[in-house]
Order: structure tokens, then C-alpha cells, then sequence
């Protein structure tokens, strides 16, 4: 699975807690790109229940979180 941020992003809205047959379902419906469909068809375990995109792809961050101390920085 390539996960890029930009591909995330579609899972954020998704109806969590879903399984993988439901987010490919849900991605489909939104018109999500083929790479995010592809990175949800290798997920191994069909029944699983993810409760977040965090489940799905450890190391996303919401961009909010990315550049939170940003700010802080540029007081000085």
C-alpha cells in the first residue's frame, strides 16, 4: 500500500467503524481515485473493523495537526 496524504483524505468522511468491503463501497460512491481503491483491496483481513483512517494508514495526520507549532515559531 502507497499512501500519500492527498489519498487519505477521502477515508476522512468515510462511515466509521467500517470493514474493507464497506470503505471500497463507500470510496466507489464518492468517486475517490483508483490508487485509494487499490490500497483498501490489499487489505488483508476482509472482516476487520477499522474505527479511523488511523487504523487503516498508521501514519496519517490530519495537515491541522502537521503544521500546529508553526505558528508558534514564526512569534519569535
Amino acid at each position: 500500500m502507497l499512501w500519500t496524504s492527498e489519498l487519505a483524505e477521502y477515508l476522512e468522511d468515510a462511515p466509521w467503524p467500517a470493514n474493507k468491503a464497506e470503505l471500497i463501497d463507500y470510496c466507489e460512491r464518492i468517486g475517490a481515485p483508483p490508487a485509494v481503491i487499490r490500497n483498501l483491496e490489499e487489505i488483508e483481513d476482509e472482516d476487520e473493523q477499522f474505527e479511523s483512517i488511523g487504523e487503516v494508514w498508521p501514519d496519517y495526520s490530519p495537515e491541522d495537526d502537521e503544521f500546529y507549532y508553526d505558528d508558534e515559531l514564526n512569534e519569535y
